[in-house]
């Protein structure tokens, strides 16, 4: 739990502020206006995970640390919390896939 949460703190969430930085600078040289149909679902999905992430999962991880070296791996409430953790990542997965396909396939989604 320890070296997920360094890797997590340490790679990727610098990664997913890179990303940011990164397309907000390809869009605006590109001069695509933010307000893109793919851009402004893509931007609001990726509010939607880092909140998620801030305010569900940061904290879900956490607690789990602790309830692994207070109560081991075998107590119900460490079980119910990896399960919850788990859902969650599977949620901001899912999100962040979603991000990726808006931004490769470039789909038509209104206007």
């Amino acid at each position: 739990m320890r070296s997920i949460s360094l890797i997590d703190q340490r790679l990727a969430n610098p990664c997913y502020a890179t990303l940011l930085v990164t397309g907000l600078i390809m869009a605006l040289t590109l001069s695509i206006p933010l307000t893109t149909p793919r851009l402004l679902t893509a931007m609001v999905l990726y509010v939607f995970a880092t909140l998620l992430g801030i305010f569900a999962y940061a904290p879900a991880t956490r607690q789990q640390r602790r309830l692994l070296e207070t109560a081991g791996v075998d107590s119900q409430s460490y079980k119910g919390l990896a399960q919850r953790s788990a859902r969650l990542g599977i949620l901001v997965t899912i999100d962040l896939l979603f991000i990726v396909f808006l931004m490769v396939i470039k789909p038509a989604l209104w206007g």
